[in-house]
């Protein structure tokens, strides 16, 4: 049986062609791994063909490979991807396998040839290779009297987007300017900064946030314009914060004053195409106040005309308009256009809005108004009239069938759920069990559900109400001397109101479980408002009206609009069901739902 070793000359091989080309196969590449050791999710490790030693990184996605045991140290592997970066902190090339295959276990010992060398890891290169390094410097040399943009985008590979990692040494992109942020100041324990973020597109559509801090952002602030394209290098990536980040990407960059951002002019710029991730009008409901950003695709309806909006925060005026949009659903929403999109892309449709164009919107909030709405923030992106499958699909439609169509409201049929933010009360009905049994929900977003459900009791001993600001609803404390102070509102009040903050259990055929109400929910099921509940409670009797009042109250069926959600508390994951909307059941409408649901069944 012929002795495994590692292809002779296999690290030449690599230095000469350190970006190959991944639609040309490679030759035969094997090499020795050694010194393996873990860093973070990645392992380091050095290649040896038995002649050079070369320092590298296999990429986390082997990492299940290292840790299974597949790839040992002293084992050997074929190398089938790559890419050679070089390390300016220590001079040396850096080698970072992609993939690979294992072509053997762990050898008795590292492969030495036995070839006399003045210094390891020096490869001594034939005279044909130092007529290939006069070229290279001749290249170089023109190349330094170019723009900087060019000599970028010739010295170095460009890499798309999708194939950064944070385990990458030096990389060099080409992106256009898709969205620019403001430059923001902060305050903190270590003192005061700046900061401003961009969102960049490559030409295959994937996108990155990149933010600068201080320096940094002072440096690039005036150089990034946005829709222009740049070559950007010496940048740092990490895992995305889920909580801030804009874009579909798991990672998020960060340039320092040390990076290399270039405008590639005189080029012919690319149109990276933006994507979207299109949400149904009538599945927007789950959405509500959630922190996840949607983007919807419709025919305009209406376009109002421009308002001026006072901010509260700094009393600044703020255009605004509405568009109503309908798509193939046959639902409509109410999109509010902000700053500069109400007065120029605004008005453009307004212009327009006989002819029904169509628009697609990136980047929005949704919000509980009116039931469910939608509102464009600094990053949104609006295309009039797209030239996309959706929008063909979308006119088609229209033309054919809904612009005769009755066409309704997203938040139609949920008129006691005007400020629930949520959707119909018979869509995403489960049971209780389904909500209670499920230790998932909730866990990375809040999620919405409709309960038929019955108040089996209320605790009349617990905190039901605080005491309210009148003007803001936030919560007074007793002021020195008389009245009550309101920090949100920042003055002092002789009266103040109570508001419902109470927990009532809650029962179905399946299960039971513990539900909050706040104010407008609890005075649904107890049919009186805090103050008047109050007044019962103070009255002499064992058998007073308070008590009688919460048994009132119970046993009722009533429809529930409830988010779910995970909280931690003392190291402990609670599950916190809160009702968002209450209806009483409309028992005509209940009928015609539970046998659409029969008739369902029947079909399946």
């Amino acid at each position: 049986m012929a002795k495994l070793m590692p292809t002779p000359d296999a690290i030449s091989t690599i230095l000469a062609n350190k970006s190959p080309d991944e639609s040309v196969e490679l030759p035969e590449i094997v090499v020795q791994v050694s010194d393996l050791i873990p860093r973070g999710k990645s392992f380091m490790f050095t290649a040896t063909d038995g002649n050079a030693k070369l320092k590298g990184m296999l990429s986390s996605r082997l990492g299940p490979q290292v840790t299974s045991g597949e790839i040992q140290n002293l084992g050997l592997i074929r190398v089938l991807g790559y890419s050679v970066n070089f390390n300016p902190n220590l001079s040396e090339n850096y080698l970072l396998v992609t993939k690979c295959d294992v072509v053997s276990a762990a050898l008795e010992a590292e492969v030495k040839n036995e070839v006399k060398k003045e210094d390891v890891g020096i490869i001594l290169k034939p005279k044909q290779e130092m007529a290939s390094k006069s070229v290279a410097q001749i290249v170089h040399e023109q190349a330094g009297n170019m723009a900087p943009s060019a000599r970028m985008a010739m010295t170095r590979r460009v890499h798309p987007l999708v194939s950064l990692n944070p385990y990458q040494g030096i990389w060099t992109i080409k992106v256009r300017v898709t969205n620019k942020g403001t430059m923001r100041t902060y305050k903190n324990a270590r003192g005061e900064g700046c900061v401003f973020n961009v969102e960049l597109t490559d030409e295959d559509g994937t996108q990155i946030q990149a933010t600068m801090f201080n320096e940094a952002a002072k440096k690039f602030f005036e150089k990034f314009e946005l829709g222009k394209v740049y070559y950007i290098s010496k940048g740092s990536l990490r895992v995305a914060n889920k909580q801030f980040k804009t874009v579909q990407n798991d990672y998020e960059m960060t340039l320092n004053e040390y990076s290399e951002v270039e405008e590639a002019s005189n080029e012919a710029a690319f149109v990276p195409e933006t994507k979207f991730n299109f949400v149904p009008v009538d599945m927007l409901g789950p959405h509500v106040n959630g922190k996840e950003l949607v983007d919807v695709i419709g025919v305009v309806q209406n376009v109002s005309p421009t308002m001026s909006i006072r901010r509260k925060i700094n009393n600044e005026s703020i255009p605004k308009r509405d568009i109503t949009i309908a798509d193939d659903t046959k639902k409509t929403v109410v999109v509010a256009l902000w700053g500069e999109l109400a007065t120029s892309v605004g008005q453009q449709l307004l212009d327009i809005a006989d002819q029904s164009p169509i628009v697609a919107i990136k980047s929005l909030k949704v919000g509980d108004f009116q039931g469910v709405s939608l509102s464009t923030l600094s990053r949104s992106t609006i295309l009039v009239n797209p030239e996309s499958p959706e929008a063909k699909k979308l006119r088609s439609w229209y033309d054919s069938e809904g612009r005769g169509a009755s066409l309704a409201s997203v938040g139609s049929g949920m008129s006691p759920l005007a400020k629930s933010g949520g959707r119909s009360m018979y869509s995403d009905r489960v049971t209780l069990s389904h909500i209670s049994e499920d230790p998932s929900l909730g866990e990375d977003k809040p999620v919405f559900f409709s309960v038929k459900a019955f108040i089996s009791s209320i605790r009349p001993d617990q905190a039901m109400w605080y005491r309210a600001c009148k003007t803001c609803n936030k919560k007074v404390t007793e002021a020195i001397g008389s009245g009550y102070w309101c920090e949100g509102c920042q003055k002092n009040d002789e009266e103040c109101s109570l508001r419902y903050i109470s927990v009532a259990r809650v029962t179905d055929v399946s299960g039971e479980t513990y539900l909050s109400l706040f104010n407008d929910e609890a005075e649904s099921v107890i049919g009186c408002s805090a103050d008047e509940l109050d007044r019962l409670k103070s009255q002499d009797g064992d058998d007073n009206e308070f008590q009688q009042k919460l048994k009132e109250a119970t046993w009722v069926p009533h429809l529930f609009r409830v988010s779910v959600t995970l909280n931690e508390y003392n190291n402990e994951k609670r599950k916190r069901i809160t009702a968002r909307a209450v209806a009483p059941v409309d028992f005509a409408a209940e009928s015609r739902f539970l046998l659409e649901e029969i008739s369902k069944m029947k079909a399946s």
